[in-house]
């Protein structure tokens, strides 16, 4: 893509009705726009990064064997009835009436939705287990929405639900979508700690949120800091093997990580003082398991192998899609802008032209561009007739890992410039250089 063809409605100052980091610099980057109050235009810049969050998590939930679907964002509140929740739900809840004077509400999620799926085409315990997940806008009519993307009312969800024979087969559900979890998160350059949490309107007894540790998390959490030292790295993992799920939610979970809501002073005395921390979190997920809530209510029953029926055991699984993009920003940042990780950056490196018009310098941007491009690598060409500064403002105001600068000088002495936004260092290389060594970054974290 060429700076000069793309939208991307950069602001130079900081926008007034912006409290935090990442609303801040989302707006500046020109990657949303509010369309009213916690409802959000997202533009070309944030759609591309939304969608490479996105393609993570699929990646991810394919690689435990779930499946993917699509419901609908408007549900029947009759659903809801039958399980209880529509009134319980409480103002959250956006409710509404079709022209038939049918009670209707858009998602905040769907549990009700999932199961009515399923009861209505799984009857016997041999088509289990079976989780279903779909990625898809929710909206919860928050009382006072702020913060941007992070406490807005529209947001995109990652919601799967699982349907299982037993308990023991439901928590080994559980567990897995924990591993996968941690899976998805270090992909994004995130390190998302698994805590002790309260369950909510969701139900049930077992549940974990995922934090990231931010100064403007919503979340006052209680931790051990060895949890800190965790990393789940490029290990392998049978998803099917109850030992090794089990083992890695013993891992992540065994130190002390709570919610104020969940927090147990006199456990947490127990932690080594040197290593007791309090601090705030962003919430970007949380996996549930509520057993037979939702099965019992809305008769989700499979014939057992007594040939009996029996109602099936669930959990839910979700993750803050558009809230994520968030949390990066405010985990990774600077005082000149955005800092994309690698693997969820829009666009895999930046080319700056100092002398736009200058015919060497044209064709050697030009030339990298396609270099670039050949490989797989999707880069952002500035050339725009703008002034340097301007654009290597530009540049460290949007975030790209990686930038390639090129002007005559260099190229006088067969070399450009290559620069780490993470670090600011720079080293000069030859263009053909300067190519291997972006892809072979990106090979790394393939």
């Amino acid at each position: 893509m060429r700076l000069s063809r793309y939208f991307l409605p950069v602001l130079k100052e900081n926008p007034s009705e912006a409290q935090i980091v990442s609303h801040r610099l989302m707006l500046r980057a020109g990657m949303i726009k509010q369309a009213s109050a916690g409802i959000y235009s997202w533009l070309p810049l944030g759609f591309k990064v939304l969608r490479k969050l996105e393609n993570i998590i699929h990646e991810e939930q394919a690689r435990a064997g779930h499946i993917a679907i699509q419901m609908p964002i408007i549900q029947s509140a009759d659903l809801w009835r039958e399980s209880g929740r529509y009134d319980d739900y409480g103002q959250e809840m956006l409710r509404m009436k079709d022209r038939h004077d049918r009670d209707m509400l858009f998602t905040p999620t769907a549990e009700e939705l999932v199961t009515d799926i399923f009861r209505g085409h799984v009857s016997s315990y041999k088509d289990l287990p079976l989780t279903l997940y779909q990625i898809q806008w929710k909206f919860r009519d928050e009382i006072r929405p702020r913060f941007g993307v992070m406490r807005g009312r529209e947001f995109y969800m990652k919601d799967g639900y699982n349907f299982d024979l037993t308990k023991k087969d439901a928590l080994h559900a559980y567990n897995r979508h924990l591993v996968t979890y941690l899976r998805t998160y270090e992909r994004m350059g995130l390190q998302a700690i698994p805590m002790r949490a309260d369950s909510g309107p969701i139900g049930g007894d077992n549940t974990h949120e995922f934090l990231v540790l931010a100064d403007t998390g919503e979340s006052e959490v209680f931790y051990d800091s060895a949890v800190t030292d965790l990393t789940f790295g490029d290990r392998q993992i049978d998803y099917d093997s109850r030992e090794q799920c089990q083992a890695i939610l013993e891992e992540f979970t065994s130190k002390y990580a709570r919610t104020d809501e969940t927090h147990d002073e006199a456990l947490f005395n127990q932690v080594p003082e040197e290593r007791r921390r309090v601090a705030r979190g962003i919430e970007v997920g949380q996996i549930f398991y509520f057993g037979t809530k939702y099965s019992e209510a809305m008769g989700a029953t499979v014939q057992g192998p007594d040939g009996k029926p029996t109602p099936v055991h669930m959990g839910s699984h979700g993750i803050g899609v558009s809230r994520l993009i968030g949390a990066i920003i405010e985990a990774s940042h600077d005082d000149k802008g955005i800092i994309w990780p690698e693997g969820v950056t829009p666009f895999h490196c930046g080319i700056v032209n100092l002398k736009q018009g200058d015919d060497e310098a044209d064709a050697a941007c030009d030339k990298l561009y396609g270099a670039l491009t050949a490989l797989g690598l999707e880069p952002l060409y500035d050339d725009r007739n703008e002034r340097a500064g301007g654009k290597f403002a530009t540049m460290d105001l949007i975030g790209l890992p990686w930038r390639i600068t090129v002007g005559p000088r260099g190229l006088k002495n067969g070399v450009v410039e290559l620069t780490c936004r993470r670090t600011g260092e720079s080293e000069e290389l030859s263009p053909e250089a300067a190519v291997t060594k972006v892809a072979e970054i990106y090979e790394q974290i393939a």
